[in-house]
């Protein structure tokens, strides 16, 4: 096993995602225990050494299958994480209500690590507003007191999001879990993004390095190239790999789902490879074919927001446009609207045209607009 080192600590670099635990009959709020206990035991013994789970995680019991998968092992041979589930609306008030109760499913006295969950648009405001809602006064108060050990944060927002957040508590954060993978590195800005932290001087955790299984196959033209260069490489370890060649990455987590791609993901992560300078140029080359099926060509160049009547901010409804139609749905495009006022929705789109008459990529913006509403129901 690969270890980082973080604050005196030994991390190991493939940390155990418990989002996507082995289920029975395909329901995802019954987490089939036996088998989960088995994988915990298979990383155990491999070496891996943190453990990320949430309250929302598999209908809120992904906590409690974890803390009855780690109570048999002694309390300094494993890091475990969880996290303040801010992405629900009816939580912003309940931080002193929610975190003892995790401290009792996961069966522990502390949390080595303890997230603000998934710090994006709709939530921002609540995170940031500590004098109605004090979660972040009684998450720092709590590590005070010992309850927890390191503190950090998940985003899953754009850009601007990450540095409102980082302006006001970017002092106190001490790692920053991201959606990062070679897709995303471009995508979602993630290049930005990991340049932000370093600034700050905060190592990365990374969460859907697979990008939610989508990188662990691809189309056979694009394997072909990647075998050419590693033959002896499987196709999901490229992913790893690439992020193994980015320095601020501490931890990699990975929601492994069955025994099968524990001991793959565990193979991968006897040794480092990271990419030369021709596989990263190929990497990024397979991405760009990969991104450019059912997206549209938006650089961001504003020209048509100064001709929009309803003064609609085209360029970023565009590219969530984009990972909505590439994603196939999903959950980042509807969160990040959900901010918006209804008169700054795709949906008051006046079909006037007037943007696509200054777009240099001739983008047919109205029609893009009118499909995403048709998307989003």
């Amino acid at each position: 096993m690969i270890y980082r080192d973080f604050q005196g600590l030994k991390l190991s670099a493939l940390g155990f995602g418990a989002m996507r635990l082995p289920v029975i009959n395909g329901d995802d709020s019954r987490i089939d225990e036996a088998a989960a206990l088995r994988m915990v035991d298979t990383a155990m013994q491999s070496g891996v050494n943190y453990y990320d789970t949430a309250w929302g995680y598999h209908g809120e019991n992904s906590e409690t299958v974890m803390g009855k998968a780690l109570a048999r092992y002694p309390r300094d041979s494993f890091h475990v994480a969880t996290k303040f589930p801010g992405y629900d609306a009816s939580n912003w008030s309940k931080v002193k209500e929610i975190f003892p109760r995790q401290l009792e499913k996961l069966g522990v006295d502390y949390f080595d690590f303890y997230l603000f969950h998934n710090v994006c648009e709709m939530n921002i405001d609540a995170y940031l507003d500590d004098e109605k809602y004090g979660i972040y006064s009684y998450l720092t108060e709590q590590k005070r007191k010992g309850r927890i050990r390191h503190l950090g944060f998940s985003c899953h927002g754009e850009l601007d999001v990450l540095k409102r957040f980082l302006d006001v508590y970017g002092r106190d954060m001490e790692f920053c879990q991201l959606q990062l993978n070679y897709l995303d590195w471009t995508f979602q800005h993630g290049r930005e993004k990991v340049e932000l932290l370093r600034k700050w001087g905060i190592p990365v955790w990374v969460m859907e390095p697979l990008r939610g299984g989508k990188l662990a196959k691809l189309p056979p033209e694009h394997e072909a190239v990647l075998t050419a260069l590693r033959p002896d490489e499987e196709i999901p370890a490229w992913a790893f790999r690439f992020l193994q060649s980015i320095p601020s990455v501490t931890v990699i987590l990975s929601g492994m789902s069955n025994q099968e791609q524990l001991e793959k993901n565990l193979a991968t992560f006897t040794e480092e490879k990271p990419l030369s300078e021709t596989e990263m140029q190929a990497l990024m080359d397979i991405s760009a074919r990969m991104l450019s099926r059912g997206t549209v060509p938006c650089t961001a160049c504003h020209y048509c927001v100064s001709h929009c009547p309803m003064g609609l901010d085209i360029p970023r409804l565009l590219s969530l446009y984009n990972e909505h139609a590439y994603t196939g749905g999903g959950f980042i495009a509807p969160m990040a609207l959900s901010a918006l006022p209804a008169d700054k929705l795709p949906s008051a789109c006046l079909q006037c045209r007037s943007c696509e008459q200054v777009c240099p990529q001739q983008i047919k913006i109205s029609e893009v607009l009118a499909d995403f509403s048709r998307k989003l129901g």
